[in-house]
């Protein structure tokens, strides 16, 4: 790879919208927390 060349390890397409998630499994579950990323670090 070519010095200073973007670097990406996972596609964002990998991971579906949460929300849209729950909402379509809105009849079998019931949500008693909602959990929110406030940082990602990879080293």
């Amino acid at each position: 790879m070519p010095q200073g060349a973007a670097l990406i390890d996972e596609s964002p397409a990998a991971y579906k919208d949460i929300d849209a998630v729950m909402a379509a499994q809105a009849d079998l579950v019931e949500v008693v927390r909602a959990l929110h990323q406030v940082v990602c670090v990879k080293g």
